[in-house]
C-alpha cells in the first residue's frame, strides 16, 4: 500500500481581497493587511476563511513498499494551479493512502475550493463508491473512513477541546518539531522572495508528520515494535543521504534515542 503524507502553505489570496472589498491600486501587502483587518473585525482573529487562501506550495512524504521520498510538488514558482494538479494526479495514479495533520480542517477544504476556482478534475479523490465499490466504506471524503488520516482529528478523539498543535506532538515525540521558521512566518517569507524557505518549512513539517503517523500505527499495532524502529531508520537514512541544508538541520534537532 502506497502512504502520502501531505503539508500545504498557503498567502493571502489578495486577487480575491480586490475584488471581494472594492480595492484598487493597492500593493498585495496592503491588500492583505485590508484583508486581515476585515476578518478581525468578523472573528475576533486574523486567520483568513478558507477560500482566501493562496497555495504556494505542497509538501509530501511518499511511502511506497521499495521507497520513502520527500519532496515538494513541482517547479520552485510553479503556478497553483500546477501544484493542486500533481496533487490529484498522484492520487489518481496511486491511490495512496493520505495522512494529515489537520488536513480535513483546513489543507483538504483549501484545496477543494482552489480546485473549484481552476477547474481542476480529481476524480479518484471525489470517488464514494459509484465507480468503485471497494470505496464506498473506505473513502477520501467521510471523516471516520481510513483511506484518510487526518492525525490531529484522530487523535484528539474528534473533538475539539482534544486537538493539539503538530509542534507541540512533535516536542512530546522527542522529534525535532517546527525548524527554521512558523506558520506566522509564511506570509512576510513570501513577500521577501523567499519561496524556497518556505518549501523548505513545508516539507519539514510533513516529516513531522510521517513520524508522529508511524508512532501511530505502532499505538494501532499496525507496526510491531521491530517495524517501527526500522521504519525511523530509513527516514534517519534519508536525512543522511540528502544534501539539502533544511533537512540536515532537520536530523540535526533530532537526536537519537
Amino acid at each position: 500500500m502506497n502512504t502520502l503524507v501531505f503539508d500545504i502553505e498557503t498567502v493571502p489570496d489578495t486577487d480575491l481581497g480586490r475584488r471581494l472589498y472594492g480595492l484598487r491600486e493597492l500593493s498585495d501587502e496592503q491588500v492583505a493587511r485590508i484583508m486581515f483587518a476585515k476578518r478581525r473585525e468578523e472573528t475576533g482573529g486574523e486567520f483568513l476563511s478558507h477560500e482566501q487562501h493562496r497555495v504556494v506550495a505542497i509538501s509530501v512524504v511518499m511511502r511506497t513498499r521499495d521507497s520513502l521520498k520527500v519532496w515538494s510538488l513541482g517547479e520552485e514558482g510553479a503556478s497553483e494551479r500546477d501544484l493542486i494538479e500533481r496533487f490529484f494526479d498522484g492520487i489518481e495514479k496511486f491511490t495512496p493512502d493520505l495522512v494529515s495533520w489537520n488536513g480535513s480542517g483546513f489543507d483538504l477544504p483549501v484545496l477543494n475550493y482552489r480546485s473549484l476556482l481552476h477547474g481542476i478534475s480529481a476524480a479518484r479523490y471525489w470517488e464514494t463508491g459509484d465507480g468503485d465499490s471497494s470505496f464506498r466504506y473506505s473513502n477520501y471524503l467521510s471523516r471516520f473512513h481510513w483511506r484518510h488520516m487526518d492525525l490531529m482529528d484522530i487523535l484528539s478523539g474528534f473533538q475539539g477541546r482534544g486537538r493539539a498543535s503538530l509542534d507541540d506532538v512533535a516536542t512530546l515525540l522527542g522529534l525535532p518539531g517546527k525548524v527554521g521558521m512558523r506558520g506566522a512566518d509564511v506570509w512576510p517569507t513570501y513577500l521577501e522572495g523567499g519561496l524556497k524557505r518556505i518549501r523548505d518549512y513545508c516539507e519539514t513539517d510533513v516529516l513531522n508528520t510521517y513520524l508522529v503517523y508511524l508512532r501511530f500505527e505502532l499505538l494501532r499495532g499496525r507496526l510491531s515494535d521491530a517495524e517501527h524502529g526500522r521504519e525511523v531508520a530509513r527516514v534517519r537514512k534519508l536525512l543522511e543521504d540528502s544534501p539539502e541544508p533544511h533537512l540536515k538541520e532537520f536530523l540535526a534537532a533530532w537526536p537519537q534515542t
